[in-house]
C-alpha cells in the first residue's frame, strides 16, 4: 500500500454549523438574566457567563459597560452532564449547570473582597443530542468576549486539589480574592499582586479606548 498526504483532504468546513453556533450564541444572549444562584433548582446542563455590576471596586468599570446591556461577561464557563466525558447523551435529569453556579456563588462569597449582590448570571441547557454542543459553545463565547476571569486572571472554576497536591501555585484569581479555605493551602504564586492589578487595568483600557 502507498501512501500520500493532501492536508487539504483532512480538513473538515461547514457552513451549516458556523452558522448553528451562530443560532446557539444568539439564543445564549437572549436569555433572561438571573441572580447567582438562580432562583430555583433546576434540571439540565449547558452554558453560563457571569456579569459584574457593582459600582464599586477593582472591577467598577463593568458598572458602566453593562448599565444599559449585560453585553461583557466576567466569566463564562460550563457544566457538562453526568456521562458526558464517556460519550453518553445527556438528559436533563441531572442538575449540573445549577451546582456549578452555586458553586461559583459560594466562591464569590468566601472571597473577602468581593460581593455576591454585584453579580448575575444567564444560562443555556442543551440537552439530549444538543449536549454535544456544550464545549464547543462555551469556546465560542470565550473568544468572542473574552472574559476577564477567562483569559486575564485565571483560577475561578478551580477546584480544591486535594490532600497531596497543594505544591501547585495558587491561582491568580485567589491571589486578588484570598478567602477559599483550601487555595490559602496553595503555594505562593510566581506572579506578584501588583502585576496581576496591571494586567486587570490594561484590559479595562481596551474598553475604555473604543
Amino acid at each position: 500500500m502507498e501512501f500520500s498526504f493532501d492536508r487539504s483532504k483532512h480538513v473538515f468546513y461547514s457552513l451549516e454549523f458556523e452558522e448553528l453556533i451562530k443560532d446557539t450564541i444568539r439564543f445564549f444572549n437572549g436569555t433572561p438574566i438571573q441572580p447567582i444562584p438562580p432562583l430555583e433548582d433546576f434540571e439540565g446542563a449547558g452554558v453560563y457567563a457571569l456579569y459584574f455590576i457593582g459600582k464599586n471596586g477593582l472591577y467598577k468599570d463593568f458598572h458602566d459597560i453593562n448599565r444599559l446591556d449585560f453585553r461583557q461577561p466576567i466569566y463564562i464557563g460550563k457544566a457538562v452532564p453526568r456521562g458526558w466525558r464517556q460519550g453518553r447523551i445527556a438528559t436533563s435529569s441531572s442538575h449540573e449547570l445549577y451546582r456549578r453556579l452555586y458553586d461559583h456563588t459560594k466562591s464569590i462569597l468566601a472571597a473577602q473582597n468581593l460581593d455576591v449582590k454585584d453579580f448575575l448570571c444567564r444560562f443555556m441547557i442543551l440537552e439530549n443530542a444538543a449536549s454535544n454542543l456544550i464545549g464547543t459553545v462555551e469556546a465560542a463565547l470565550i473568544r468572542h468576549y473574552r472574559p476577564l476571569w477567562n483569559c486575564i486572571v485565571d483560577g475561578f472554576g478551580n477546584h480544591d486539589p486535594g490532600s497531596g497536591r497543594y505544591n501547585q501555585e495558587r491561582s491568580e484569581w485567589d491571589t486578588l480574592h484570598s478567602g477559599r479555605n483550601w487555595a490559602n493551602r496553595c503555594a505562593e504564586p510566581s506572579k506578584s499582586i501588583d502585576d496581576i492589578l496591571k494586567d486587570v487595568e490594561h484590559y479595562f483600557m481596551g474598553f475604555n479606548n473604543v
